[in-house]
């Protein structure tokens, strides 16, 4: 499945700025270096959009991470119940393990859900942030 540029779903998906696109809002891209799973950029060095836009702004991505955590969860019962036909105790096994091997990507999927709430692409960010930098 490909996602073009300018679509809230490539911003989610790949992790980059919401209003530019151009670079990545987090600091290390690997979610699996657990200690700097929520380091992210201050600002977007192509458009100059502030990623915490408010204090405690991400506190809002937990109600995300609760759904995105459910829809891993029901994927995890559907593949080990139906696909591969595992009893309850077999499916509860494969829930959990899911859901902490998953559990960096599922916190950064709804980090970057929940800013896509509030921001939105801009094709010419870049190109105006660089002009009001140019002014100055």
């Amino acid at each position: 499945m490909k996602f073009l540029k300018g679509t809230k779903l490539y911003s989610i998906f790949t992790g980059t700025c919401p209003v530019c696109q151009e670079e990545s809002m987090y600091k290390e891209k690997n979610p699996f270096k657990l200690s700097k799973v929520y380091e992210m950029h201050d600002r977007c060095s192509h458009c100059g959009t502030k990623y915490k836009i408010e204090p405690s702004f991400f506190y809002g991505a937990m109600y995300v991470s609760y759904a995105v955590g459910v829809a891993f969860a029901v994927a995890a019962f559907i593949i080990a119940h139906y696909f591969l036909g595992g009893g309850l105790l077999t499916s509860f096994f494969a829930i959990a393990g899911t859901l902490i091997v998953f559990m960096p990507i599922i916190m950064r999927l709804s980090r970057n859900i929940w800013i896509n709430f509030f921001l939105n692409y801009d094709k010419n960010a870049a190109s105006k942030a660089k002009h009001q930098n140019e002014d100055l």
